[in-house]
């Protein structure tokens, strides 16, 4: 992993994005903030502080190496289609879940499989798409406190993940390689599960924690 390469966290005004482009930039990554509009990025950016800077979504994605998108489902289409023509030869990390209000409890998988699949498809092969965070409560994240659960990485490129697992582990979590693209529709549905567990169990932001003693990849 090279720790200097800058992050664009598009759609990070919202609760993961502001949380996940505060850890970044608390461990010390150049980290740009996207909105629909420059105004809204820029006020979130000095909001978190950590010398945080926005732009509009498209803008924040062409300044920077690495971008994350963490915006609803809804807007995923919209959302990816603006920033299309400036992430040709990155890696872009989806964290979108595929979650249909009113019943957010419930597994609602695209046809494509997953959200993961649909923005590959949507992005095209000349971008290398990872698949992560879907199931980190933002409102810990964007805390101080330990964050007691796993991050499960998926993509077809393993150096890519591998760059994705960096990221977590600045961030102060444990990622791990969840395999191939296809497999995250895994952890998107998880996400409901983790929803109706709240709720039954009142859990305030449940997570995943693999269990047992992991040994690290060698190649």
């Amino acid at each position: 992993m090279t720790d200097l390469k800058s992050v664009a966290v598009v759609g990070g005004t919202g609760n993961l994005g502001a949380a996940i482009a505060r850890r970044l930039a608390k461990a010390g990554r150049r980290v740009v903030i996207g909105s629909r509009s420059s105004e809204s990025a820029a006020k979130a950016a000095e909001e978190l502080g950590f010398d945080l800077t926005g732009a509009a979504n498209a803008d924040a994605a062409a300044a920077c190496d690495i971008v994350i998108v963490t915006v609803p489902f809804a807007a995923q289409g919209a959302t990816l289609a603006g920033i299309a023509p400036h992430v040709a030869g990155k890696i872009v990390i989806d964290t979108t879940v595929p979650l249909v209000p009113p019943k957010v409890m419930r597994v609602q998988l695209p046809v494509e499989g997953s959200a993961a699949m649909r923005a590959q498809s949507l992005l095209g092969e000349g971008v290398t798409l990872v698949s992560a965070f879907h199931n980190v409560a933002a409102h810990t994240l964007i805390t101080d406190a330990d964050v007691d659960c796993d991050v499960l990485v998926f993509g077809d490129d393993k150096a890519a993940r591998a760059e994705v697992i960096g990221l977590a582990e600045q961030m102060g979590l444990r990622g791990l390689h969840g395999g191939a693209l296809v497999n995250a529709a895994a952890a998107e549905a998880l996400t409901s599960v983790l929803i109706f567990l709240n709720k039954t169990y009142q859990v305030d932001g449940a997570g995943i924690r693999i269990t047992g003693t992991l040994i690290e990849p060698t190649d």
